[in-house]
C-alpha cells in the first residue's frame, strides 16, 4: 500500500500545482486590478497561466491533430483515425484518408512504449501520409488497464507486433522508431520461423538499441550502474484508486517525467522562465513553439512494471537481442532466420540516447540475409529526435526510406485489401549503405 500512497501523493502534488496556477491566473486577472496596472500582477497572471497549462498536460493524452492532407489531385482530404485491432495494452490504428484510393506503400509505424504516447510520432505520420497508407501501434496508458488484463512484458510486446503484422498481410513495410527496434527485429525473425508468408517486405530500424554496449551512453550506463532490485524498489509503484488500473504495478509517467527533466533541468527551467516573460508581455500564443513542444513532452503515460523491468534486464543488461539469445514464449528466436526481409538501419551522428553503432549492429545479426538486402544510413549533425521527426528526417531520411520501400516492393503479396490498389510507381534501387 505504501507504493499506492506514493502514486497518489505524486498525483496530489500535480493536482495542487495545477490548482495554484489556475488560482493565481484568476486572482491576478481580476478586472478591477486593471485600474492601476501592476507589473507584479501581470507576472503573477503569466506564471499562473504557464503553471496551470504545464501540470494539466501531464495527465492528458494529446490528440493526433491531423485533420487533412493535400492529395496528388490538389484537393484537401480529411483524415480519420480508425482502430483496426483493439487489444488491452495497445491498438493498431489506421490513418484513413477519405476520398483517396489505397496507396501502394503500406507502412506500419511502430511507436515507442517509453513514457510518451504514440502521438510523439505525429510529425512522422504527417510526413508519410501523402505517400503511404500509415498504420501505427497506439500503446495504452497502463494506469487505465485493469489488473484483470494480466501482465505485459517484452515477450507480450513482441507477440503483439507479430499479430499486427499478420493482420496487415505481407505487403507491408515496417518502420520501428527507437525503443521498439530490438523487439520489432525479434518479431520479424519469429514470423520468419513460424509464419514466413506473414513477413513484411522491409524493415527500417531508426535509432534503436539493438546492441546497447556497442556505443555506451548515459542511458546504457545507468542500466549497468543500477541493480534490478534498486529499480524495482525506487521506480515501481501501484496505481491509485482514481484510475481503472488500481493496484497495477507501473513505472509512473510522472516519475519518468521527473527523470527526463532532471537530465536538463537548467535548460528546461530557463525555457519556462522565458515563456512566463513572453506571456506577461503578451507575446505568447496557444500554439507557439514552447507550447507546441511541451504540450507533447509533458504528456506522459505509465508503463507496465514488467515491461519496463524486462526491457532493462533483458535488452540492456543481458543483451539478449545483441547476443541472439532472445526467448519468446519458451522459444529461442533466431534472428538469422530472416532471409527475405530487406533491413535498413538509420542512426544520428549526434544521438546521445541511442548512439551510432547501437542500431547498425542489427545487420551483423542477419546472417541469413544477403548483403544486397541490407542497408544503413548515418545522418550527420542529427540527434535522436531529428532522425524521425526533425528537419533531418523530412529533408534527408524520409526520401531514403521511401526509396528503400520502393526498391523492395516489386512482386505482389498477400494483404487484407479493402480498397482498389493504386498503380505502382517505377522502382528505385536503394539497398545500399550510406554514411557521412
Amino acid at each position: 500500500m505504501r507504493y499506492m500512497t506514493t502514486y497518489d501523493l505524486m498525483e496530489t502534488f500535480r493536482n495542487t500545482n495545477q490548482w495554484l496556477g489556475a488560482s493565481a491566473l484568476s486572482m491576478a486577472s481580476y478586472p478591477i486590478f486593471a485600474l492601476t496596472p501592476n507589473p507584479a500582477l501581470q507576472w503573477m497572471a503569466a506564471w499562473g497561466e504557464v503553471t496551470e497549462r504545464t501540470f494539466q498536460r501531464m495527465v492528458v493524452k494529446p490528440d493526433w491533430g491531423i485533420e487533412s492532407i493535400t492529395g496528388e489531385d490538389g484537393r484537401d482530404h480529411l483524415v480519420n483515425v480508425e482502430t483496426v485491432v483493439e487489444r488491452p495494452f495497445g491498438d493498431l490504428i489506421h490513418f484513413d484518408v477519405t476520398g483517396r484510393e489505397e496507396m501502394d506503400r503500406r507502412v506500419l509505424l511502430v511507436a515507442p512504449m517509453s513514457g510518451h504516447y504514440a502521438t510523439l510520432l505525429r510529425s512522422t505520420v504527417r510526413s508519410l501520409l501523402p505517400d503511404c497508407e500509415v498504420y501505427v501501434t497506439d500503446w495504452h496508458n497502463a494506469r487505465d488497464i485493469p489488473v484483470s488484463a494480466g501482465k505485459f512484458d517484452v515477450e507480450d510486446y513482441t507477440l503483439y507486433l507479430m499479430d499486427f503484422m499478420r493482420e496487415l498481410g505481407s505487403d507491408l513495410h515496417v518502420i520501428a522508431v527507437c525503443q521498439p527496434a530490438p523487439l520489432t527485429l525479434a518479431a520479424t525473425a519469429y514470423l520468419a520461423e513460424l509464419d514466413p508468408k506473414a513477413q513484411p517486405r522491409s524493415l527500417t530500424l531508426i535509432g534503436g538499441p539493438i546492441d546497447p554496449d556497442a556505443t555506451p551512453t548515459d542511458v546504457t550506463d545507468f542500466g549497468r550502474r543500477v541493480t534490478m532490485g534498486q529499480l524495482e524498489e525506487t521506480m515501481i509503484q501501484r496505481v491509485g484508486f482514481k484510475y481503472s488500473g488500481v493496484g497495477r504495478l507501473v513505472y509512473p509517467g510522472l516519475l519518468q517525467l521527473s527523470s527526463f527533466m532532471s537530465m536538463n533541468a537548467e535548460r528546461h527551467g530557463q525555457a519556462f522562465m522565458d515563456q512566463i516573460a513572453r506571456v506577461s508581455r503578451g507575446e505568447a500564443s496557444d500554439h507557439d513553439p514552447h507550447n507546441k513542444f511541451y504540450d507533447e513532452y509533458l504528456a506522459v503515460m505509465d508503463m507496465p512494471a514488467e515491461f519496463y523491468l524486462s526491457t532493462v534486464e533483458r535488452i540492456f543488461k543481458n543483451g539478449e537481442i545483441a547476443k541472439n539469445e532472445f526467448v519468446v514464449d519458451g522459444h529461442k528466436v533466431d534472428i538469422g532466420a530472416i532471409t527475405s526481409v530487406a533491413v535498413k538501419t538509420v542512426e544520428g551522428a549526434k544521438d546521445d540516447i541511442s548512439a551510432p553503432g547501437q542500431c547498425v549492429a542489427a545487420l551483423d545479426l542477419l546472417t541469413g540475409l544477403p548483403d544486397g538486402k541490407k542497408a544503413s544510413h548515418l545522418e550527420p549533425e542529427a540527434g535522436h529526435y531529428g532522425i524521425f521527426a526533425g528537419r533531418s528526417w523530412r529533408n534527408n531520411i524520409r526520401p531514403l526510406v521511401l526509396d528503400f520501400i520502393d526498391a523492395n516492393s516489386e512482386a505482389p503479396a498477400e494483404r487484407n485489401r479493402t480498397k482498389p490498389r493504386k498503380a505502382k510507381a517505377k522502382q528505385k534501387a536503394a539497398n545500399k549503405n550510406t554514411a557521412a
